[in-house]
């Protein structure tokens, strides 16, 4: 990421990524990982069951053509898995974080859903029929990795291997809210499939990235779960139980009389000036949620580190902490009205865990410094709040 963010800017002269865009990307990558914390994988677990249980056939480990098999079945699963999130509302609910960023860089790929986990694995279950679990896990990996580094503008066209493989290119328009990108190429790996059921489309116009309707926060836990909130506040606007049902299972852009899909041409019209959103923060409020979002990521990291040993009370209250953190951090770049309340009883809860030992400072030989820091980060939101309280008082008054 470091690289792409030298690269970048030496090829246009400004940043590929904002620090709010970013660190809400990586905040987003963060929080999809934290149910591992509690229970496994959702995909190998349901897999090794069925395995088990149902297994139709063994097919060798060691066999070369075993993994050639597994790793076109993975790939084809994924394609579905994925087209299926852009499809089904219910679960583009989940999909829709991938998405909601306006930028197309490595720190966008990071950006994964809390809850997607929790329906891509039925997707890969026909593959417990024959294929060992130890193969599967592996492709599992691979593909994800691959799809990493396909998140960049830098990467232009890739000549033959445009025709096979899923590119920059081909995902870049994937990202795209034109009417001609949305819904299109949806692979992992290999373009092929794409091709081969009519959702490949290849880059026209300049692609406009994020959702059809920007979101303009930072405030992860919004940006998580917002699309759940607005399915229900959709569902009571029509009138029959099946309208009310089809919510939930058609598509995005779905309405009463339209496709399945709904018509895309209904979805708001670019004019080819949009901004990304990017509301202006100061530089000194910059670098503290940098300090502090350092500070919740060692946290995460020990928690991670440590969970055959913690306790479930202290994994709730860690885990807990770097939610709240990374919820404030989303509140101060908003510049919400309440973000000094917020901010002031997060410090309050690090402050007690930073007495009580639970959370460490960056380096050992900061550990006085960061004392420091973090007591005169709740003084400075302490004075804020009560300001703005008075402030308030006498505006009723």
């Amino acid at each position: 990421m470091v690289l792409e963010l030298v690269v970048g800017f030496l090829k246009t002269g400004a940043p590929v990524v904002t620090l709010s865009d970013g660190l809400t990307s990586v905040s987003a990558g963060m929080i999809s990982r934290i149910p591992l914390l509690f229970m496994r994988g959702c995909e190998l677990t349901a897999y090794m069951f069925v395995w088990d249980r149902y297994r139709l056939l063994e097919l060798p480990w060691d066999s070369a053509w075993t993994w050639w098999i597994a790793f076109l079945g993975v790939d084809f699963c994924y394609y579905w898995v994925h087209r299926l999130a852009h499809e089904v509302s219910f679960i583009w609910a989940a999909h829709q974080v991938h998405h909601s960023s306006e930028y197309y860089n490595l720190t966008t790929a990071l950006r994964q859903s809390l809850t997607q986990q929790f329906t891509s694995w039925i997707f890969y279950l026909p593959m417990a029929l024959f294929a060992p679990p130890t193969v599967f896990a592996v492709h599992i990996q691979l593909n994800l990795l691959y799809q990493f580094w396909i998140h960049t503008e830098l990467i232009k066209n890739l000549g033959p291997l445009e025709w096979v493989f899923n590119t920059p290119t081909h995902h870049k328009v994937h990202h795209g809210r034109n009417s001609y990108c949305i819904d299109k190429n949806y692979g992992g790996i290999l373009i092929i499939w794409d091709r081969l059921f009519g959702t490949f489309a290849a880059e026209k116009d300049k692609v406009v990235f994020g959702l059809v309707s920007p979101i303009n926060t930072f405030e992860i836990l919004y940006v998580q779960l917002h699309y759940y909130l607005y399915l229900g506040r959709r569902s009571t606007t029509f009138k029959t139980i099946s309208d009310k049902c089809l919510t939930f299972i058609n598509g995005p852009s779905w309405k009463p009389g339209k496709p399945r899909l709904g018509d895309h041409l209904d979805n708001p019209k670019l004019t080819g000036q949009e901004v990304p959103h990017d509301p202006s923060w100061s530089l000194p409020l910059q670098i503290y949620v940098i300090i502090h979002f350092l500070l919740a990521l060692g946290t995460y990291q020990d928690v991670f580190d440590n969970k055959m040993t913690l306790s479930q009370f202290n994994m709730l209250g860690m885990t807990g902490y770097v939610l709240l953190t990374l919820t404030s951090m989303g509140f101060l770049i908003d510049q919400r009205p309440r973000a000094a309340v917020l901010e002031m009883l997060r410090c309050v809860l690090m402050v007690t865990m930073q007495r009580y030992g639970y959370m460490k400072p960056l380096l050992p030989t900061l550990a006085v410094t960061t004392q420091a820091f973090v007591s005169l980060s709740l003084l400075y939101w302490a004075l804020r709040s009560f300001s703005q309280m008075f402030s308030i008082r006498k505006k009723t008054d």
